[in-house]
């Protein structure tokens, strides 16, 4: 638990990261799917293993999940005064499609307090439970949640430089005159060093070190997306080095390449020090018209001293930082 006194002698991380130049491309989180579960604050760090506030159910889901070797993001949710019903809460359900993709499938639930783990169990292991589930289930495609890390519980930086940064997204973008953005606070999902953090849902993008000027392009997509390149931790649909390339491409394709059904892999790598990668990236437009590839080679391009926790004596400790140093569009 962090206290006032640990706040006051607190070295943040994220402070630190940005005074260093550290770049944040290459951390998002890549995986299969996430569950998502509204539960009340404050969230212990151990969420996803005590069995407070989550249900056992949701427990027995998540393990099923890791013992098949599958990847899954499970968050918590605060509850919103304007989105959230008494004795019921929020579920959201995402999953990667096969092939080549552009966003995460969404489903939406709002179920009764005591049907939360059975819902989680359905969706994640047992679906053919799932149409017990219908009445609940919410017409929200949509719909796109961001969603903002204020786990402070796990490090100060989140609550301290998350919360000001959600506050002026609910307040100002998710407002009643726009029904199609809702904002939440969010528990942990890894790099602390970039708050103020979020994850755009259902296309799975990550930002980070983000600040109050940059919200009008990063929610409304007008302007230059160049403007972007230093907040942009990558998408969730690649791994590290895909995500490094990934951003390359929609630098210089501009917003259309969000649309563009997509998916990568990493040719070749140096597995011993980490110090280039030959990427290929797939696409294919939305009309079908067009697909073709970029390749690409991502090679160190220098060092940054970092940290991973804020606190008083938090060791810094010397990361890599890359680049693309090459880069083609092959047919």
């Amino acid at each position: 638990m962090v206290t006032n006194q640990t706040r006051n002698k607190c070295r943040f991380c994220s402070e630190i990261s940005q005074a260093n130049g550290e770049d944040p491309i290459g951390s998002a989180i890549a995986v299969e799917q996430y569950l998502i579960i509204e539960a009340p604050q404050p969230w212990p760090v151990e969420i996803w293993i005590e069995p407070e506030p989550m249900p056992q159910g949701v427990l027995d889901a998540l393990s099923f999940v890791w013992e098949h070797g599958k990847t899954i993001r499970q968050l918590a949710i605060a509850p919103d005064q304007d989105y959230s019903i008494p004795g019921y809460k929020h579920i959201f359900h995402y999953r990667r499609p096969a092939g080549l993709f552009a966003e995460y499938e969404k489903q939406e639930f709002i179920v009764p307090d005591a049907e939360i783990g059975a819902l989680a169990l359905a969706l994640i292991k047992e679906p053919g439970n799932l149409p017990d589930f219908e009445q609940y289930r919410q017409k929200s495609n949509h719909i796109r949640e961001l969603l903002v890390c204020n786990h402070g519980n796990v490090d100060a930086a989140c609550s301290k430089f998350g919360y000001p940064l959600y506050k002026k997204l609910r307040s100002e973008y998710a407002g009643i005159t726009n029904s199609n953005l809702r904002v939440w606070r969010c528990s942990h999902f890894g790099g602390h060093q970039f708050a103020p953090t979020l994850v755009d849902l259902p296309q799975g993008r990550y930002y980070g070190h983000l600040k109050p000027e940059i919200l009008d392009l990063l929610v409304w997509n007008h302007g230059s997306v160049k403007e972007l390149y230093p907040y942009y931790r990558g998408w969730g649909g690649l791994s590290k080095f895909g995500q490094i390339v990934e951003r390359e491409i929609w630098m210089q394709a501009g917003w259309n390449w969000l649309e563009y059904q997509k998916s990568g892999q990493v040719i070749a790598h140096d597995q011993i020090n980490q110090e280039w990668a030959d990427v290929r990236i797939d696409f294919t437009t939305p009309d079908g018209n067009k697909s073709g590839a970029y390749e690409a080679k991502v090679e160190v391009s220098g060092y940054v001293m970092t940290a991973f926790s804020s606190g008083e004596n938090e060791p810094l400790e010397k990361i890599k930082q890359y680049r693309v140093s090459h880069l083609v569009e092959v047919e």
